[in-house]
């Protein structure tokens, strides 16, 4: 299983078979997530599986101690009988993660198999480590439309991730509507890497992009990233420009090139004006200003946005997150810096910064949780300028040591960004998000006395058959025997 659990004991001599008479039982809180494991385990079963409220073969119930905290839970499987209980509906839909785990790997199957459909008798009691545990979508460099981030959601949920970080907005393409700055998407929305079209989010889209995610229980995190991965903007509001003299549409994939003009009163006025758009399509707490590669920001200059930046942000009610080049600079109390670098002294430095200034941490070291670098020399996609990241280096760090100097309790989590300059398919995407995501994610949820490399790779290797009756296209990593 992965997150592996905080604690499970096998209970002797006991097996459970859901019955063609089974049925699920729910609360008020946790009928849609009731009806949702029903639909599913009905395509694979065949079975009726009829949905009721209180109790059910299957129960789920959000009534359970406050101790378990909002994402925590408890599952017990008996001969006739599963029941998971927790004190809010995110923890039943962790608990439910589990269970699709402990059930065969063909209850994910889309058309009706043959049982029998057993799960040996155990108890659970499972909680998260972490209070962030994130994966990043970079939609600008390649688009993906609604579907299909719709479709990377259902895949990534199921390991207890709770966060969606989604960069919207970069040189090559503005991803998200604003209404009052329309041409970011109009023209600046219009091609990708390679330049070919491009794409957009409405508002509409964007609203069902939040809908999904939540029904899986994961907060979307959107990124516009500035001062600098500005061309877009540039390109389509000359006005925004040191000279007023708008670029060209960028379709290549240098960095550090483009910035918004610190001392233009224009530039807080656009992004105010953005801010306040994106934030009010958001529901969570944190709007992230990017802040990374300013390469082409004068370095007194970047010292002088960030704090104006956040400002902004704050403004909108939200929560400040950034890359960690945003901690050399004042930052609003609470602020999130998201650690990217490759255990670098310079990087380091930084987030230390940021912590000694109240900050908190999230981490995304490039050279283990980058999920877009290469497995090895000859994966054929990918980049490998933070070096080559293997399904063991990815898993084998721990984020309370990772830098420094930094206490643990400044650490609020971790997260694998996948940047997509290669990446212009789904199919792609899935290469290089699995097997290397489910590691993250332990990272994030289980304690730092369960994490071991040799029973991981044990663990990792049982999800094969779960990935290919779902069609994952994940890499066969040669460091893991497949099942």
């Amino acid at each position: 299983m992965i997150p592996q659990p905080t604690t499970q004991q096998a209970l002797a001599d006991t097996t459970f078979t859901l019955s063609p008479d089974a049925t699920i039982g729910h609360d008020d809180a946790t009928q849609t997530i009731a009806d949702r494991l029903a639909a599913q385990l009905r395509r694979s079963t065949g079975y009726d599986l009829p949905v009721q409220l209180g109790a059910g073969t299957i129960t789920l119930s959000s009534t359970g101690a406050d101790t378990l905290g909002a994402e925590g839970y408890e599952l017990r499987v008996d001969a006739d009988a599963v029941t998971i209980t927790a004190a809010a509906a995110e923890g039943v839909f962790r608990g439910v993660s589990t269970l699709r785990q402990l059930l065969p790997a063909k209850a994910e199957a889309g058309s009706t198999q043959d049982g029998p459909w057993e799960i040996a008798g155990t108890t659970i009691t499972d909680a998260p480590r972490y209070e962030y545990r994130g994966v990043m979508l970079d939609v600008t460099r390649h688009f993906f439309t609604v579907d299909q981030v719709k479709k990377f959601i259902e895949l990534v949920s199921q390991y207890k991730l709770n966060r969606l970080h989604l960069h919207l907005s970069d040189d090559q393409g503005w991803r998200i509507q604003v209404d009052s700055w329309p041409r970011l998407t109009e023209y600046g929305g219009s091609k990708q890497v390679g330049g070919g079209a491009g794409g957009h989010y409405t508002k509409a889209d964007f609203a069902e992009i939040v809908r999904y995610a939540a029904a899986h229980y994961l907060v979307v995190v959107p990124e516009i990233d500035t001062p600098g991965h500005t061309n877009a903007a540039l390109a389509s509001y000359a006005e925004l420009t040191a000279d007023g003299t708008a670029p060209e549409l960028y379709t290549e994939t240098e960095v550090g090139f483009s910035t918004l003009t610190v001392g233009k009163d224009r530039t807080y006025e656009f992004l105010d004006d953005v801010f306040r758009e994106v934030a009010e399509q958001t529901p969570g707490a944190l709007v992230h200003l990017g802040g990374d590669e300013a390469h082409s920001t004068p370095h007194s200059d970047y010292l002088t946005f960030v704090p104006k930046a956040a400002e902004l942000v704050v403004k909108q009610g939200k929560t400040v997150m950034g890359w960690h080049e945003i901690g050399d600079a004042p930052l609003p109390a609470g602020t999130v810096v998201q650690y990217w670098g490759t255990e670098d002294e310079k990087a380091q430095a930084l987030a230390q910064k940021a912590v000694a200034g109240g900050a908190r941490l999230v981490l995304s070291p490039a050279n283990r949780a980058y999920l877009d670098m290469k497995y090895h020399a000859e994966t054929p996609l990918g980049l490998d300028w933070a070096g080559l990241v293997s399904v063991e280096q990815s898993y084998s760090w721990n984020p309370a040591t990772l830098i420094p100097d930094v206490p643990a309790d400044a650490v609020i989590g971790v997260e694998a960004p996948l940047w997509t300059e290669t990446l212009d398919e789904l199919a792609k995407v899935e290469f290089m998000v699995f097997p290397r995501l489910p590691g993250i994610a332990e990272l994030g949820w289980s304690d730092e006395s369960a994490l071991d490399w040799p029973a991981y790779r044990e663990r990792l290797a049982a999800q094969a058959p779960r990935w290919e009756v779902l069609g994952i296209n994940f890499y066969r990593a040669p460091e893991i025997d497949w099942a």
